[in-house]
């Protein structure tokens, strides 16, 4: 019996060597990933061989790109087509695209066009909210005066007073007859149970989950969708950082004041938001019950008189490039004065970093801030050794002290402004579904510069004399996390 033991111990043994030399082969000539990625993955399945494979398998996969999403080739064939016409217009300088700040930044418009077909919105009112209870407040308020339809989408909801609270918004909303389409990620709202929507569902919502498990298991947890939308009768939508969640009111005793931003869109933009969430939706839902363009209520065009030309950009994990990196990158690069970063986590990859720190050496300013409070903690330590590696380059690194900083903002010469729901490291650059919103407004952009100085008095300056005075501890922590950081 022991003998029988040990040769089924020795044969599983072998079993798995064997899966992960196929995974490692796998990972270097078929899937295509950059070289720190592809070395850490490798030291992962050789220096973890009884479980790397496992690993592996929940965390390392890539997800096939060719039409992800299963649009229709018609359809593709009809964004395309207005891709086409806008880069057109882009490059001829013809009407709406002689805007002051696209003729500027034309070719930072033409990259999301190329890249990811992000179509230039051009009649846009945007209003920012940096505070938690106004957002919510305001949402809430949104929703209420819903007549028709409220598609709403978020990474996490958590089952609290908050998450609580606005799923009876949804469910009275719903016996008022309108119709609700609820989506959201099954990793990031796995507190959420069947259970929690019963009511909402009686009386007719539709509650759907992104990448849902299968029989308890979950194989897509390292793709997770971070976005977070609201359309409201197709004419008002919500972009930003917070999730729904007692903590991003403040009230968690941890966290303490929750620091985040997101914008409240009237006007054109609202239809590229609205075309993001089907996408997502009908990926989460059988192909026969797939939503088509005409169950959802549109925008009406030219409606906002103010004119803040906005695209949003999308990019994830079946994107065949890192589109909002790339926008980001190119951001950097076509600054002349100063950049604003905002980010909870602050892990590029070498093409990123690269970019500041030419931007750095060629005059231009970079003010970072990040949180100096952890929520993830070798995430938090390889966050901190980046924004270091600024500072030796000069540029200004805050930490926000007074509670947990979330917002996801870079503005450009205080003339461009990147919002959403995109950190800067390799999960929001690869591995997640993320989305942001550019938009091309002096005020709006100073609105993120002004909120920034504010919170400058909240902050401490991170100088090297105070880096270099860390701990060995602390110094073996991020050597770790730095060396993590490709797949963190």
């Amino acid at each position: 019996m022991e003998v029988t033991i040990g040769l089924i111990i020795v044969i599983l043994t072998w079993l798995i060597l064997l899966l992960n030399l196929t995974f490692a082969i796998t990972i270097i000539f078929f899937e295509r990933r950059d070289i720190g990625t592809t070395w850490a993955w490798l030291l992962v399945l050789f220096f973890l061989p009884l479980i790397g494979f496992f690993v592996y398998i929940f965390f390392g996969r890539l997800i096939k790109s060719q039409n992800f999403y299963e649009v229709e080739e018609e359809k593709r064939e009809a964004y395309h087509h207005h891709v086409e016409e806008q880069l057109d217009q882009l490059d001829r300088t013809l009407a709406p695209f002689d805007h002051p700040l696209l003729l500027k930044y034309r070719r930072l418009a033409r990259l999301n066009l190329v890249s990811t077909n992000a179509l230039m919105s051009f009649h846009n009112d945007i209003s920012i909210l940096h505070d938690g209870t106004e957002k919510f407040d305001q949402m809430f308020q949104d929703i209420e005066r819903a007549t028709k339809e409220v598609n709403i989408q978020y990474y996490i909801i958590q089952n609290d007073a908050l998450g609580q609270s606005l799923i009876r918004l949804l469910t009275e909303k719903a016996k008022q007859g309108v119709r609700i389409r609820l989506l959201y990620d099954a990793v990031g709202s796995r507190g959420l149970k069947h259970k929690h929507f019963k009511d909402l569902l009686a009386h007719g919502g539709e509650v759907k989950s992104f990448f849902p498990s299968k029989l308890g298991i979950n194989f897509r947890v390292n793709n997770r969708n971070h976005r977070k939308l609201c359309i409201i009768d197709g004419g008002l939508g919500y972009i930003g950082g917070f999730n729904v969640g007692d903590e991003y009111l403040g009230k968690d005793e941890h966290f303490g004041y929750w620091r985040d931003v997101h914008l409240r869109i009237s006007g054109d933009a609202v239809k590229e938001l609205l075309e993001r969430f089907i996408l997502d939706w009908n990926r989460s839902v059988p192909t026969k019950t797939k939503a088509q363009k005409d169950d959802f209520i549109w925008p009406m065009e030219g409606v906002s008189h103010h004119a803040s030309p906005v695209q949003i950009v999308t990019s994830g994990p079946n994107s065949s490039t890192e589109h909002l990196k790339n926008m980001l990158v190119k951001m950097i690069t076509q600054s002349k004065e100063c950049i604003y970063i905002q980010t909870p986590y602050f892990i590029p990859d070498a093409s990123f970093l690269d970019a500041c720190r030419i931007a750095l050496m060629a005059g231009t300013k970079i003010k970072l801030m990040i949180p100096n409070k952890p929520d993830h903690m070798f995430v938090y330590w390889a966050t901190y050794a980046n924004a270091a590696e600024l500072v030796r380059y000069g540029a200004e690194v805050f930490t926000y002290e007074e509670g947990f900083l979330h917002a996801k903002t870079l503005v450009i010469d205080g003339e461009v402004a990147s919002i959403g729901t995109t950190n800067i490291d390799a999960r929001s650059f690869r591995l997640n579904f993320e989305i942001s919103a550019l938009v091309f407004d002096r005020d709006v952009a100073q609105s993120v510069i002004d909120a920034f100085e504010r919170d400058e008095a909240r902050a401490e300056r991170l100088t090297i004399e105070r880096y270099e005075s860390r701990t060995r501890w602390i110094r073996f922590k991020e050597s770790v996390s730095r060396l993590l950081s490709p797949i963190l």
